[in-house]
């Protein structure tokens, strides 16, 4: 861990944001400028704008306090997400909690992809989000399908009081229910689409994890047994009880993951079976649906 700067109350906006930036470009150069504005925002509860428009304000006594405290866990790889506990999805601001995954940017392709597989067919009414975590994906498709309702599955109640706090506060709630449960195995209806974003981390996998991952994710929410198939194969063969006729069914996927998901889809009835890449051009979705 490096070493974190001392803040003043008396230091201005603009020399905490220097001596954030400076602290974080030895570990994260990518990320610093803008981990730095966004924990600065925070520690001073003013927008970023403000931070740009006033950069000579001090800062005070108890945003420097936060300001430390905010520094010491970055420098400690924690994301800037967890610091926060909130992170932005689809354009909507999500509460996190330690027992949820983090939603990052490559879910958003499963998003994309089911919002496109609809664009030539009558939007579903009735939406199935197993493993739904923060809520995050079940949350992005709500927005996009507004006459659907939701129906999201986790066996974590901590992931389940999340999920239903982040569909109240985005005016969500009306069309959604949140169900503790082990995928769809104690669900008796069938939906128009069911999406997924399994733990999927194989043995190898997990212990080369970098540490963001590692020290602050749920491994619950992360490893998907010795091949990372386990979820798969377990809602795979419930498929064609939870979805209609010309349902559809998209899952993320681990880049090496496919062909294998794809034979799963395939052995349990699933047809026209696509496989879709993210930003990086890596595999990340695979998409099928019920004949």
């Amino acid at each position: 861990m490096g070493s974190s700067p001392c803040f003043q109350a008396d230091m201005t906006r603009a020399q905490a944001l220097s001596a954030l930036h400076f602290a974080f470009s030895e570990f994260y150069p990518e990320s610093a400028k803008l981990d730095a504005r966004q924990l600065l925002s925070a520690a001073t509860r003013v927008s970023v704008l403000n931070l740009v428009n006033d950069p000579y304000v001090n800062i005070g006594v108890e945003a420097a306090a936060r300001l430390q405290d905010f520094t010491k866990r970055r420098l400690a790889h924690e994301p800037v997400s967890r610091i926060l506990g909130m992170r932005e999805f689809w354009s909507l601001d999500l509460n996190i909690s330690p027992q949820v995954l983090d939603p990052r940017a490559d879910t958003e392709t499963l998003v994309q992809a089911v919002v496109a597989a609809f664009e030539a067919r009558p939007a579903p009414r009735s939406i199935l989000d197993l493993g739904t975590g923060s809520g995050a994906i079940l949350c992005a498709l709500l927005s996009e399908f507004t006459h659907a309702y939701g129906f999201g599955v986790d066996r974590s109640f901590d992931a389940c009081a999340m999920a239903a706090a982040n569909l109240g506060r985005l005016g969500l709630d009306s069309r959604a229910s949140i169900v503790r449960g082990i995928w769809g195995r104690d669900l008796h209806t069938s939906f128009d689409l069911v999406v997924s974003n399994p733990p999927y981390i194989t043995c190898d996998e997990m212990l080369a994890l970098g540490p963001e991952v590692s020290g602050y994710d749920p491994h619950l929410a992360l490893f998907g047994g010795v091949d990372g198939l386990d979820c798969y194969r377990a809602i795979c063969v419930a498929l064609p009880r939870l979805l209609n006729p010309r349902g559809v069914v998209a899952f993320e996927i681990g880049m090496a993951q496919a062909r294998a998901v794809a034979e799963l889809l395939r052995q349990n009835g699933c047809v026209e079976i696509a496989v879709l890449k993210d930003l990086a051009g890596l595999d990340r979705v695979v998409l099928a649906r019920k004949p």
